[in-house]
């Protein structure tokens, strides 16, 4: 490590702003003294222009990514005990909604290499009580869609995507036709965490669908159940995007494309450096997906992760640990059936999965330092 080298971060949301100051600034500012925070033009021009880049019908705006999630659910009128299958190994917002509506989470495993949620155990895991499937297209790979929605179909199921972690991903179809992750199920939904490829400078997030009926009833969903003022024609919730997080993330949709390929530049670099180390698994590629790394993470063998990790820390790395326990095994989600051993690959990646430093502003210098320090460890 360099004495002129930059501290390397997870995510360098710093460095990122300082390349798009300029820009940044003049829109919060424009906001600010147009007074119309709420609902007001940037809202709508940044929903448009999302729904463009997705290649979808509408794009709504709402609070949060967790928000989003719970609107999907409510607005497919899921009921209280109606079963809803997604995987344990993911952030617990996915799971959170599911309970806090009364529905019945059922737990998948996931498949070693990529992470998703494995096709074969969701059609194992059906009942005649499954209403819905939520896939999670983790760390910035789209799930098996082209599986979900045809077990979708054979059983007459709902699809809503998780896609927190894949805005920008593109995914190929059986049928050849290619779709945006979060475009392909009856529901996508996102989050725009400051953290994420696509964040803004709070909280945020969106829904997305090609049903013009479904819409309606999701805009409905997010302003108090309400289509005209003091006129509530189904329970809602009180959920929007606000116009300066729409400001932000009209601009940092323009970089969203270049953002992904440093992203995709990086994840290279690693993968060349790691490739031959017989304790590592870089990430595997479905090549029905690209993959646009919200994070890179590997698999470390032997049970030598924890330890890698400290010897980062002790190089002024940073490293993390998606996710060190998964759902199924939380206090919180323990009264769903189901027990420490039923879900043997998901248990094993709590103990293996390391993810590294990425983000738009990684250098060849940092890189250099993190591909070196890791390898310096099992040497």
């Amino acid at each position: 490590m360099t004495a002129t080298m930059k501290p390397i971060q997870m995510v360098d949301l710093v460095g990122q702003y300082e390349k798009i100051q300029e820009e940044v600034d003049r829109a919060i500012l424009d906001v600010v003294r147009s007074s119309a925070f709420i609902n007001g033009p940037e809202v709508k021009d940044f929903e448009q222009e999302l729904a463009a880049y997705l290649g979808v019908k509408h794009a709504i705006g709402c609070a949060n990514g967790t928000d989003a999630l719970q609107i999907a659910m409510m607005a497919l009128d899921l009921q209280p005990g109606d079963e809803v299958i997604t995987p344990s190994f993911t952030f617990v917002a996915t799971v959170e909604v599911v309970a806090l509506l009364g529905l019945k989470p059922i737990f998948a495993e996931v498949l070693p290499g990529t992470f998703n949620m494995d096709p074969d155990d969701v059609r194992r895991k059906i009942t005649p009580r499954t209403k819905a499937i939520v896939p999670v297209h983790l760390f910035g790979q789209t799930a098996d869609m082209g599986a979900m929605m045809a077990i979708a179909r054979e059983h007459g199921l709902k699809v809503i995507e998780d896609n927190c972690q894949a805005v920008g991903s593109d995914y190929t179809l059986p049928d050849g036709s290619v779709r945006k992750a979060g475009t392909i199920g009856d529901i996508g939904t996102t989050s725009f965490f400051p953290s994420k490829n696509l964040g803004c400078y709070g909280d945020g997030g969106a829904i997305f669908t090609n049903d013009d009926e479904l819409a309606k009833r999701l805009r409905q969903v997010c302003n108090h159940g309400s289509e005209v003022r003091y006129y509530h024609d189904v329970v809602g919730v009180n959920s929007r995007l606000d116009s300066i997080q729409a400001a932000v993330l009209r601009i940092k949709l323009r970089h969203l494309d270049a953002y992904i390929q440093a992203r995709q530049a990086a994840a290279a670099a690693y993968d060349e450096a790691f490739a031959q180390v017989p304790q590592l698994r870089i990430p595997e590629r479905d090549p029905k997906s690209t993959h646009v790394f919200h994070q890179y993470t590997l698999r470390v063998l032997d049970g030598r992760r924890d330890a890698l990790r400290e010897h980062l820390q002790q190089a002024g790395i940073p490293a993390m640990i998606y996710y060190p326990v998964p759902l199924h095994l939380q206090k919180a989600y323990e009264g769903y059936g189901i027990r420490r051993g039923d879900l043997p690959v998901t248990e094993e990646l709590m103990e293996q999965v390391l993810s590294l430093p990425m983000s738009t502003e990684l250098d060849h210098e940092q890189l250099a330092h993190i591909t070196g320090t890791v390898k310096a460890f099992f040497q």
